[in-house]
């Protein structure tokens, strides 16, 4: 076993960019760009012409006063206050700004409505990170086929996307931190409001963003990852481990299984792509997770653009630890009351099923924040190209690591009236940043020893 040691249309707006498939790379004016008039990841660092998106002054990169590390992040925009409010009855005057999959949620349910406030671009990395990304300009490179990349460590690989595989593998090489452990609850929520809670433990060691990272020392691993599930009592003691490739041309992920009732540690090849996620109820699909994850090799991915668009953003009121989870879960949507909602530039990407690959999904539109590269919202539509599901994800920053990241992540199905959370943990202590952790957790060996514990 290997060791460890280890988004062309008319009139959407795309700044100093021909949004071609090109391979080529970045010539040295463009990356010359880099932390001048763009931001250090890439994002136009001024505002839009009108002032309802403010220029980029490096985002939040001090905690408040008042917090304390440990603490649920305070919310440094508690005083902002509502701009106006968007539902069914007023939605055609902000057509333009807004996804197919808000729309839809929009005409389908009247207790729905999007409260938007003040712009703010709070998201940030650590210096290392825009630093890495300014190097990686020279070198990096997608493998043949699109299925990984070279050339590329600590930082986002793509600041000035060419296409759409380099633009989704900016945001599945994203910063979430050197390591991360959690305790978090997903939720199922059926059409008339019920709901059981599912339990996880997870650990996540971060290779690709440690401090002197190599591609020959990432032995071609982005990230291992550890998931026991504590709840409900029927599923608890299920554990999971994964190896995320960087070079999925070259080896596709790694996962093995532990189930109690089997005693048995064996390899998980379908955990991936549009294998069901357990506790889910079915709403949501692997690759679903973290908004998308693992390899683009099933879709052709197309760059369209760059647009203005109302997203999920700084909902610091939905990830208070203020917050019961029965304050959050209402039948058909979460509370909108404690959502917030902000105009943003973001990246479009159409991503459709290529021709003898299946998945459930023949179409996925994603909108990807211009100054993360976090996605935020998806289109998932079924192969009637029928709009069937909404993926959300409420970002907060982090500030204390910096690390810009969903508090939880949303799936709303329109064909069920069902809708899942997974992530959310008001209830639970704050993630765990940064914490040293050994490999040697996140291996098969390891899973066997927590079987006989």
């Amino acid at each position: 076993m290997r060791k460890i040691i280890l988004f062309i249309m008319v009139g959407f707006f795309v700044t100093g960019l021909a949004v071609t498939n090109t391979w080529a790379k970045l010539n040295p004016e463009e990356a010359a760009r880099l932390g001048k008039d763009l931001t250090p990841l890439g994002a136009e660092k001024a505002g839009n012409a009108d002032g309802t998106i403010p220029a980029w002054e490096e985002g939040i990169i001090t905690p408040p006063a008042g917090y304390e590390p440990g603490m649920h992040h305070l919310d440094p925009f508690a005083k902002d206050q509502v701009q106006y409010t968007i539902n069914a009855a007023n939605m055609n005057q902000y057509s333009d700004k807004l996804t197919e999959g808000h729309k839809a949620m929009l005409k389908a349910m009247d207790t729905y409505k999007m409260n938007v406030y003040p712009t703010r671009r709070s998201a940030s990395v650590p210096q290392r990170i825009y630093d890495a990304t300014i190097k990686n300009v020279a070198t990096a490179e997608l493998v043949e086929g699109g299925n990984g990349v070279t050339g590329s460590v600590i930082g986002i690989p793509f600041p000035i996307p060419k296409n759409g595989l380099e633009a989704i593998w900016n945001s599945l090489l994203k910063y979430k931190g050197d390591s991360l452990e959690r305790k978090y609850a997903k939720f199922p929520v059926t059409r008339g409001g019920s709901y059981e809670k599912g339990f996880i433990h997870g650990k996540n060691l971060f290779l690709y963003h440690r401090k002197g990272a190599t591609e020959e020392k990432l032995n071609n691993l982005i990230f291992v990852r550890l998931a026991l599930t504590l709840g409900p009592p029927r599923n608890a003691g299920k554990a999971v481990v994964i190896h995320e490739t960087l070079d999925q041309e070259k080896e596709s992920r790694k996962a093995w299984s532990y189930k109690p009732g089997q005693r048995r540690v064996l390899r998980a090849p379908d955990m991936g792509f549009d294998n069901p996620n357990e506790g889910s109820d079915g709403i949501i699909v692997t690759d679903q997770i973290d908004m998308y994850n693992g390899s683009p090799q099933r879709y052709e991915w197309n760059l369209v653009g760059k647009k203005e668009i109302i997203v999920p953003y700084n909902s610091y009121k939905l990830h208070s630890g203020d917050l019961k989870y029965k304050d959050i879960l209402q039948k058909r949507h979460i509370n909108p009351e404690l959502a917030r909602y902000e105009l943003h530039r973001v990246w479009v990407i159409d991503a459709t099923l290529k021709q003898g690959t299946r998945h459930i999904y023949k179409r996925r539109t994603f909108y990807i924040d211009e100054d993360s590269w976090q996605i935020l919202a998806v289109d998932c539509y079924d192969n009637r190209d029928q709009l069937w599901k909404l993926q959300e994800a409420p970002v907060v920053n982090y500030y204390d690591v910096p690390a810009f990241m969903p508090t939880f992540e949303l799936t709303y199905d329109f064909q069920s009236g069902r809708y899942n959370v997974f992530g959310v943990h008001n209830e639970e202590n704050e993630y765990i940043f940064n914490k040293k952790m050994s490999p040697r957790i996140f291996t098969p060996a390891a899973l066997r020893r927590m079987g006989t514990r």
